[in-house]
Protein backbone atom coordinates (compact mmCIF):
# COMPACT_ATOMS: atom_id res chain seq x y z
CA UNK A 1 0.00 0.00 0.00
CA UNK A 2 1.63 3.35 -1.27
CA UNK A 3 2.32 6.10 1.53
CA UNK A 4 -0.89 7.80 0.21
CA UNK A 5 -3.47 5.23 0.30
CA UNK A 6 -2.13 4.94 3.80
CA UNK A 7 -2.69 8.26 4.70
CA UNK A 8 -6.15 8.49 2.82
CA UNK A 9 -7.07 5.42 5.24
CA UNK A 10 -5.76 7.09 8.67
CA UNK A 11 -7.86 10.34 7.52
CA UNK A 12 -10.87 8.91 5.87
CA UNK A 13 -10.19 10.86 2.67
CA UNK A 14 -10.71 8.56 -0.43
CA UNK A 15 -10.11 9.83 -3.54
CA UNK A 16 -13.70 10.62 -5.46
CA UNK A 17 -13.79 13.26 -2.51
CA UNK A 18 -17.18 12.49 -0.96
CA UNK A 19 -15.35 12.28 2.23
CA UNK A 20 -13.69 15.69 1.87
CA UNK A 21 -17.34 16.84 1.00
CA UNK A 22 -18.81 15.14 3.82
CA UNK A 23 -16.36 16.84 6.33
CA UNK A 24 -17.05 20.21 5.29
CA UNK A 25 -20.35 19.77 5.36
CA UNK A 26 -20.19 18.92 8.94
CA UNK A 27 -17.40 21.69 9.84
CA UNK A 28 -20.36 23.94 8.73
CA UNK A 29 -22.99 22.61 11.11
CA UNK A 30 -20.52 22.89 13.84
CA UNK A 31 -19.51 26.42 12.96
CA UNK A 32 -23.75 27.22 13.05
CA UNK A 33 -24.16 25.75 16.35
CA UNK A 34 -21.26 27.65 17.79
CA UNK A 35 -22.87 30.64 16.23
CA UNK A 36 -26.11 29.90 17.78
CA UNK A 37 -24.14 28.90 21.38
CA UNK A 38 -22.35 32.50 21.20
CA UNK A 39 -25.48 34.09 20.18
CA UNK A 40 -27.39 32.70 22.84
CA UNK A 41 -24.44 33.59 25.48
CA UNK A 42 -24.62 37.55 24.38
CA UNK A 43 -28.32 37.64 24.96
CA UNK A 44 -28.02 36.46 28.17
CA UNK A 45 -24.94 38.73 29.37
CA UNK A 46 -26.71 41.60 28.16
CA UNK A 47 -29.90 40.67 29.75
CA UNK A 48 -28.22 40.15 33.26
CA UNK A 49 -26.33 43.57 33.25
CA UNK A 50 -27.13 46.53 33.59
CA UNK A 51 -28.20 49.18 30.30
CA UNK A 52 -26.32 53.05 30.87
CA UNK A 53 -26.73 55.67 28.39
CA UNK A 54 -24.08 57.79 27.25
CA UNK A 55 -20.76 57.37 28.85
CA UNK A 56 -20.33 59.65 31.48
CA UNK A 57 -16.80 60.78 33.39
CA UNK A 58 -15.28 58.64 36.07
CA UNK A 59 -14.16 61.93 37.87
CA UNK A 60 -17.14 63.44 37.91
CA UNK A 61 -19.26 60.61 39.45
CA UNK A 62 -16.35 59.73 41.63
CA UNK A 63 -14.31 62.59 43.36
CA UNK A 64 -10.96 61.44 43.91
CA UNK A 65 -6.91 62.00 41.90
CA UNK A 66 -5.07 60.50 39.42
CA UNK A 67 -1.97 59.05 41.73
CA UNK A 68 1.30 58.99 39.63
CA UNK A 69 4.26 56.82 40.53
CA UNK A 70 7.54 55.38 39.10
CA UNK A 71 5.28 52.48 38.36
CA UNK A 72 2.92 54.71 36.46
CA UNK A 73 -0.81 55.63 37.34
CA UNK A 74 -3.99 54.72 38.51
CA UNK A 75 -7.59 56.34 39.78
CA UNK A 76 -7.77 56.90 43.38
CA UNK A 77 -11.68 57.49 44.57
CA UNK A 78 -11.74 59.26 48.02
CA UNK A 79 -15.09 59.39 50.39
CA UNK A 80 -14.52 61.01 53.74
CA UNK A 81 -17.20 59.99 56.41
CA UNK A 82 -18.13 61.99 59.82
CA UNK A 83 -17.08 59.16 63.04
CA UNK A 84 -20.60 60.23 63.81
CA UNK A 85 -22.18 58.78 60.86
CA UNK A 86 -24.40 55.91 61.42
CA UNK A 87 -24.39 53.17 59.59
CA UNK A 88 -27.34 50.56 59.85
CA UNK A 89 -27.65 50.82 64.13
CA UNK A 90 -23.68 51.43 64.33
CA UNK A 91 -22.48 54.89 65.14
CA UNK A 92 -18.97 54.61 62.83
CA UNK A 93 -16.63 56.37 65.83
CA UNK A 94 -17.69 53.22 68.41
CA UNK A 95 -15.03 51.25 66.72
CA UNK A 96 -12.57 53.57 67.94
CA UNK A 97 -13.18 52.76 71.67
CA UNK A 98 -13.35 48.95 71.16
CA UNK A 99 -11.52 46.83 73.78
CA UNK A 100 -8.54 45.50 71.54
CA UNK A 101 -8.42 42.55 74.07
CA UNK A 102 -11.80 41.73 72.21
CA UNK A 103 -10.29 42.50 68.74
CA UNK A 104 -7.72 40.17 69.54
CA UNK A 105 -10.05 37.42 70.49
CA UNK A 106 -12.09 37.67 67.32
CA UNK A 107 -8.78 37.32 65.27
CA UNK A 108 -7.85 34.17 67.54
CA UNK A 109 -4.36 36.30 66.83
CA UNK A 110 -2.49 37.53 70.36
CA UNK A 111 -0.65 40.24 67.89
CA UNK A 112 -2.95 42.59 68.20
CA UNK A 113 -3.14 42.68 71.78
CA UNK A 114 -0.58 45.25 71.30
CA UNK A 115 -2.15 47.16 68.97
CA UNK A 116 -4.92 49.72 68.95
CA UNK A 117 -8.44 50.27 66.93
CA UNK A 118 -7.08 53.21 64.97
CA UNK A 119 -3.94 51.26 63.62
CA UNK A 120 -7.00 49.16 61.58
CA UNK A 121 -6.88 49.07 57.55
CA UNK A 122 -10.27 47.60 56.27
CA UNK A 123 -9.74 45.76 53.00
CA UNK A 124 -11.91 45.02 50.23
CA UNK A 125 -11.33 44.41 46.95
CA UNK A 126 -13.46 43.88 43.20
CA UNK A 127 -12.07 41.65 41.14
CA UNK A 128 -12.49 40.48 37.62
CA UNK A 129 -13.50 36.87 38.31
CA UNK A 130 -14.56 34.76 41.85
CA UNK A 131 -12.31 32.06 41.14
CA UNK A 132 -8.46 33.08 42.07
CA UNK A 133 -5.42 32.00 40.36
CA UNK A 134 -3.20 34.32 38.28
CA UNK A 135 -5.87 35.39 36.15
CA UNK A 136 -7.58 36.99 38.39
CA UNK A 137 -7.35 40.46 38.85
CA UNK A 138 -8.54 43.12 42.19
CA UNK A 139 -9.57 46.03 39.61
CA UNK A 140 -10.87 47.95 42.62
CA UNK A 141 -8.94 47.99 45.81
CA UNK A 142 -10.75 49.29 48.85
CA UNK A 143 -9.11 50.46 51.66
CA UNK A 144 -10.78 52.14 54.82
CA UNK A 145 -8.96 53.76 58.06
CA UNK A 146 -9.94 56.36 60.69
CA UNK A 147 -8.43 59.72 60.84
CA UNK A 148 -8.75 61.73 63.78
CA UNK A 149 -12.76 61.72 63.66
CA UNK A 150 -13.13 60.67 60.28
CA UNK A 151 -13.52 57.24 58.40
CA UNK A 152 -11.60 57.78 55.11
CA UNK A 153 -11.98 55.42 52.24
CA UNK A 154 -9.85 55.68 49.32
CA UNK A 155 -10.70 52.81 46.50
CA UNK A 156 -7.61 52.28 44.28
CA UNK A 157 -9.55 51.85 40.61
CA UNK A 158 -6.94 50.56 37.65
CA UNK A 159 -8.32 52.24 34.47
CA UNK A 160 -7.06 49.42 32.40
CA UNK A 161 -5.10 46.29 33.32
CA UNK A 162 -1.70 48.53 32.90
CA UNK A 163 -2.52 50.48 35.91
CA UNK A 164 -2.52 47.68 38.11
CA UNK A 165 1.42 47.52 39.12
CA UNK A 166 0.95 51.56 40.03
CA UNK A 167 -1.65 50.80 42.38
CA UNK A 168 -0.14 48.05 43.94
CA UNK A 169 2.40 50.14 45.02
CA UNK A 170 0.25 52.66 46.06
CA UNK A 171 -1.13 50.29 47.82
CA UNK A 172 2.34 49.56 49.64
CA UNK A 173 2.61 53.27 50.48
CA UNK A 174 -0.54 53.36 52.09
CA UNK A 175 -0.19 50.35 54.06
CA UNK A 176 3.21 51.52 55.66
CA UNK A 177 1.27 53.41 58.56
CA UNK A 178 -1.67 50.72 58.93
CA UNK A 179 -0.82 47.97 61.21
CA UNK A 180 -3.60 45.22 61.20
CA UNK A 181 -6.16 44.28 58.71
CA UNK A 182 -10.26 43.84 59.23
CA UNK A 183 -12.12 42.10 55.76
CA UNK A 184 -14.87 39.76 55.40
CA UNK A 185 -13.51 36.58 54.00
CA UNK A 186 -10.55 38.55 53.08
CA UNK A 187 -8.04 35.21 54.19
CA UNK A 188 -9.48 33.16 51.85
CA UNK A 189 -9.62 35.63 48.67
CA UNK A 190 -8.87 39.10 48.87
CA UNK A 191 -5.36 38.81 50.91
CA UNK A 192 -4.47 35.96 48.48
CA UNK A 193 -5.62 37.36 45.41
CA UNK A 194 -3.51 40.62 45.84
CA UNK A 195 -0.25 38.33 47.12
CA UNK A 196 -1.00 36.36 43.75
CA UNK A 197 -0.86 40.23 42.00
CA UNK A 198 2.62 41.41 43.83
CA UNK A 199 4.27 38.15 42.80
CA UNK A 200 2.95 38.60 39.25
CA UNK A 201 4.29 42.50 39.12
CA UNK A 202 7.54 41.40 41.32
CA UNK A 203 7.08 43.47 44.61
CA UNK A 204 7.00 42.75 47.79
CA UNK A 205 3.85 42.23 49.99
CA UNK A 206 2.85 44.53 52.50
CA UNK A 207 0.46 42.72 53.80
CA UNK A 208 1.44 39.15 54.62
CA UNK A 209 2.94 40.20 58.20
CA UNK A 210 0.06 42.09 59.02
CA UNK A 211 -2.05 40.35 62.24
CA UNK A 212 -5.49 39.46 60.33
CA UNK A 213 -9.04 39.88 61.62
CA UNK A 214 -11.19 37.95 59.14
CA UNK A 215 -15.03 38.44 60.08
CA UNK A 216 -16.25 35.78 58.16
CA UNK A 217 -15.46 32.92 61.14
CA UNK A 218 -16.38 34.84 64.20
CA UNK A 219 -19.49 35.21 61.91
CA UNK A 220 -20.39 31.69 61.08
CA UNK A 221 -19.22 30.51 64.90
CA UNK A 222 -21.36 33.34 66.70
CA UNK A 223 -24.06 34.09 64.06
CA UNK A 224 -24.46 30.97 61.43
CA UNK A 225 -27.36 29.64 64.05
CA UNK A 226 -29.74 32.18 62.94
CA UNK A 227 -28.75 33.46 59.06
CA UNK A 228 -29.82 31.50 56.02
CA UNK A 229 -26.22 32.27 54.77
CA UNK A 230 -23.05 33.89 55.83
CA UNK A 231 -22.72 36.63 53.19
CA UNK A 232 -22.18 39.88 54.12
CA UNK A 233 -25.42 41.82 52.55
CA UNK A 234 -27.42 39.03 54.75
CA UNK A 235 -25.79 40.05 57.82
CA UNK A 236 -26.43 43.61 56.92
CA UNK A 237 -29.83 43.31 56.41
CA UNK A 238 -31.18 40.85 59.31
CA UNK A 239 -28.63 42.18 62.32
CA UNK A 240 -27.14 45.87 60.77
CA UNK A 241 -30.31 47.20 59.87
CA UNK A 242 -28.55 48.63 56.44
CA UNK A 243 -30.04 48.52 53.41
CA UNK A 244 -28.49 48.60 49.83
CA UNK A 245 -31.35 50.34 47.49
CA UNK A 246 -30.45 50.35 44.15
CA UNK A 247 -27.12 48.76 44.91
CA UNK A 248 -25.38 46.22 42.04
CA UNK A 249 -25.15 42.43 42.98
CA UNK A 250 -21.99 41.34 43.67
CA UNK A 251 -21.92 38.55 40.74
CA UNK A 252 -22.66 41.71 38.01
CA UNK A 253 -19.64 43.49 39.12
CA UNK A 254 -17.11 41.45 36.80
CA UNK A 255 -18.70 42.17 34.05
CA UNK A 256 -19.69 45.48 34.23
CA UNK A 257 -15.92 45.77 34.71
CA UNK A 258 -15.71 45.07 31.19
CA UNK A 259 -18.44 47.13 30.27
CA UNK A 260 -15.62 49.87 31.45
CA UNK A 261 -13.16 48.20 29.67
CA UNK A 262 -15.48 48.64 26.40
CA UNK A 263 -17.28 51.75 27.04
CA UNK A 264 -15.37 54.07 29.77
CA UNK A 265 -18.39 55.00 31.35
CA UNK A 266 -18.23 56.08 34.95
CA UNK A 267 -21.48 55.74 35.66
CA UNK A 268 -20.61 51.64 35.73
CA UNK A 269 -17.50 52.04 38.31
CA UNK A 270 -19.39 54.35 39.92
CA UNK A 271 -21.80 52.12 40.98
CA UNK A 272 -19.36 49.15 41.78
CA UNK A 273 -17.33 52.21 44.17
CA UNK A 274 -20.66 52.31 45.94
CA UNK A 275 -20.69 48.90 46.66
CA UNK A 276 -17.40 48.70 47.47
CA UNK A 277 -17.82 51.53 50.09
CA UNK A 278 -20.66 50.34 51.84
CA UNK A 279 -18.87 47.10 52.20
CA UNK A 280 -16.10 49.21 54.10
CA UNK A 281 -18.69 50.98 55.89
CA UNK A 282 -20.74 47.63 57.23
CA UNK A 283 -17.32 45.56 58.05
CA UNK A 284 -16.85 48.33 60.56
CA UNK A 285 -20.35 48.13 62.16
CA UNK A 286 -19.82 44.38 62.06
CA UNK A 287 -17.01 44.59 64.11
CA UNK A 288 -18.78 46.37 66.63
CA UNK A 289 -21.57 43.36 66.56
CA UNK A 290 -19.17 40.46 67.05
CA UNK A 291 -17.18 42.39 69.92
CA UNK A 292 -20.42 43.51 71.66
CA UNK A 293 -21.23 39.74 71.94
CA UNK A 294 -17.91 38.56 72.51
CA UNK A 295 -17.12 41.20 75.28
CA UNK A 296 -20.11 40.60 78.00
CA UNK A 297 -23.37 38.67 78.33
CA UNK A 298 -26.25 40.09 77.11
CA UNK A 299 -29.35 38.60 78.73
CA UNK A 300 -31.54 39.78 76.31
CA UNK A 301 -30.38 37.54 73.93
CA UNK A 302 -32.06 34.37 73.17
CA UNK A 303 -30.41 31.32 74.52
CA UNK A 304 -29.08 30.10 70.96
CA UNK A 305 -26.98 33.26 71.23
CA UNK A 306 -25.68 32.75 74.58
CA UNK A 307 -24.77 29.25 73.53
CA UNK A 308 -22.65 30.60 70.29
CA UNK A 309 -20.93 33.11 72.59
CA UNK A 310 -20.40 30.59 75.38
CA UNK A 311 -18.99 27.97 72.73
CA UNK A 312 -17.22 30.57 70.95
CA UNK A 313 -15.58 31.71 74.16
CA UNK A 314 -14.55 28.05 75.17
CA UNK A 315 -12.86 27.44 71.57
CA UNK A 316 -10.89 30.86 71.95
CA UNK A 317 -9.67 29.10 75.64
CA UNK A 318 -11.66 31.78 77.64
CA UNK A 319 -12.74 28.45 79.41
CA UNK A 320 -13.67 29.72 82.79
CA UNK A 321 -15.77 32.54 81.06
CA UNK A 322 -17.36 30.56 78.70
CA UNK A 323 -18.73 28.39 81.85
CA UNK A 324 -20.27 31.45 83.51
CA UNK A 325 -21.85 32.08 80.62
CA UNK A 326 -23.29 28.75 79.70
CA UNK A 327 -24.21 27.39 83.33
CA UNK A 328 -28.05 29.44 83.78
CA UNK A 329 -28.45 28.02 80.11
CA UNK A 330 -28.16 24.20 82.07
CA UNK A 331 -32.10 24.83 83.27
CA UNK A 332 -32.65 26.33 79.59
CA UNK A 333 -36.19 24.75 78.17
CA UNK A 334 -35.23 24.14 75.27
CA UNK A 335 -33.52 20.98 75.11
CA UNK A 336 -30.36 21.26 72.52
CA UNK A 337 -29.05 24.17 74.30
CA UNK A 338 -29.03 22.69 77.91
CA UNK A 339 -27.59 19.76 76.48
CA UNK A 340 -24.77 21.15 74.54
CA UNK A 341 -24.08 23.93 77.38
CA UNK A 342 -23.95 21.02 79.44
CA UNK A 343 -21.53 19.21 77.45
CA UNK A 344 -18.88 21.90 77.59
CA UNK A 345 -19.52 23.12 81.19
CA UNK A 346 -18.56 19.21 81.90
CA UNK A 347 -15.05 19.56 79.50
CA UNK A 348 -14.48 22.10 82.31
CA UNK A 349 -15.09 20.69 84.97
CA UNK A 350 -13.68 17.10 84.12
CA UNK A 351 -10.39 18.71 82.89
CA UNK A 352 -9.93 20.50 86.74
CA UNK A 353 -11.62 17.82 88.59
CA UNK A 354 -14.55 19.86 89.91
CA UNK A 355 -16.43 16.85 90.62
CA UNK A 356 -18.63 17.93 93.68
CA UNK A 357 -19.56 21.19 90.28
CA UNK A 358 -20.61 18.92 87.55
CA UNK A 359 -21.82 15.82 88.95
CA UNK A 360 -25.22 17.81 90.33
CA UNK A 361 -25.57 19.11 86.97
CA UNK A 362 -25.59 15.40 85.19
CA UNK A 363 -27.98 14.26 87.62
CA UNK A 364 -30.09 17.42 86.67
CA UNK A 365 -30.32 17.01 83.32
CA UNK A 366 -30.71 13.13 82.83
CA UNK A 367 -33.52 13.38 85.78
CA UNK A 368 -35.25 16.50 83.37
CA UNK A 369 -34.68 15.05 79.75
CA UNK A 370 -33.15 11.47 80.03
CA UNK A 371 -29.78 12.59 78.38
CA UNK A 372 -27.72 9.87 77.54
CA UNK A 373 -24.75 12.00 77.83
CA UNK A 374 -25.01 13.08 81.28
CA UNK A 375 -26.40 9.23 81.51
CA UNK A 376 -23.47 8.16 80.65
CA UNK A 377 -21.10 10.25 82.33
CA UNK A 378 -22.90 9.65 85.53
CA UNK A 379 -22.09 6.13 84.69
CA UNK A 380 -18.30 6.84 84.25
CA UNK A 381 -18.09 8.69 87.59
CA UNK A 382 -19.50 6.35 89.85
CA UNK A 383 -17.74 3.16 88.30
CA UNK A 384 -14.19 5.21 88.18
CA UNK A 385 -14.38 7.66 91.05
CA UNK A 386 -16.63 6.26 93.23
CA UNK A 387 -15.95 2.55 92.34
CA UNK A 388 -20.14 2.08 92.65
CA UNK A 389 -21.12 -0.28 90.31
CA UNK A 390 -24.80 -0.64 91.44
CA UNK A 391 -25.21 3.01 91.10
CA UNK A 392 -23.92 2.71 87.62
CA UNK A 393 -25.76 0.11 87.03
CA UNK A 394 -29.00 1.60 87.69
CA UNK A 395 -28.18 4.52 85.45
CA UNK A 396 -27.48 2.68 82.58
CA UNK A 397 -30.15 0.84 82.89
CA UNK A 398 -32.90 3.49 83.64
CA UNK A 399 -31.08 5.25 80.42
CA UNK A 400 -31.75 1.78 78.27
CA UNK A 401 -35.66 1.94 79.44
CA UNK A 402 -36.08 5.88 79.12
CA UNK A 403 -38.21 7.62 76.77
CA UNK A 404 -36.99 8.95 73.88
CA UNK A 405 -35.21 5.93 73.35
CA UNK A 406 -32.10 5.04 72.72
CA UNK A 407 -30.96 4.75 68.70
CA UNK A 408 -29.55 1.44 68.30
CA UNK A 409 -25.92 2.55 68.14
CA UNK A 410 -26.72 4.12 71.68
CA UNK A 411 -28.54 0.62 73.07
CA UNK A 412 -25.58 -1.22 72.02
CA UNK A 413 -23.46 1.09 73.75
CA UNK A 414 -25.00 1.17 76.41
CA UNK A 415 -25.48 -2.33 76.36
CA UNK A 416 -21.98 -3.13 76.20
CA UNK A 417 -21.16 -0.71 79.24
CA UNK A 418 -23.77 -2.55 81.42
CA UNK A 419 -21.97 -6.51 80.88
CA UNK A 420 -18.73 -4.55 81.54
CA UNK A 421 -20.36 -3.20 84.90
CA UNK A 422 -22.43 -6.41 85.39
CA UNK A 423 -19.24 -8.50 85.41
CA UNK A 424 -17.10 -5.81 87.50
CA UNK A 425 -19.90 -5.75 90.14
CA UNK A 426 -20.09 -9.84 90.17
CA UNK A 427 -15.87 -10.19 90.23
CA UNK A 428 -16.43 -7.20 93.62
CA UNK A 429 -18.74 -9.33 94.98
CA UNK A 430 -16.99 -13.06 95.26
CA UNK A 431 -13.68 -10.70 96.65
CA UNK A 432 -15.57 -9.26 99.35
CA UNK A 433 -16.76 -12.85 100.30
CA UNK A 434 -14.00 -14.20 100.23
CA UNK A 435 -12.41 -11.70 102.86
CA UNK A 436 -15.25 -12.91 105.02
Amino acid sequence: MSIVKKLQRLTGETDSGKTIADRAGKISELRQRIEQIMARRSTQVSSSSRQYGEPSSLSDLCPGREISNHRGSCYVARTDSPASTHHGNRRLDAFLSLDIEVLSLLANDRKLRHLAPQDVMFLDTETTGLSGGTGTIAFLIGLGWFEGDTLRAEQIFLRDFSDESAALTYLTEVATDKKFLVTFNGRAFDVGILATRFIMNRLPDPLSQFPHLDLLPPVRRLLGHRLINNRLGTVERELLAVSRHGDVPGYEIPQLYFQWLQRRDGTVIADIIRHNLLDILSMATLTLHLAELTAEPHHHLDHADLLATGRFLFCRGKESEAVDRLRPLVRSPRSEVSSESVRIISRYYKRHGLWEEVVPIWEDLFSRDNDLYPACELAKYYEHKRRDHGRAIEIVCRALSGSPAPTEKERAALLHRLRRLERLATRNAGNSSKKR
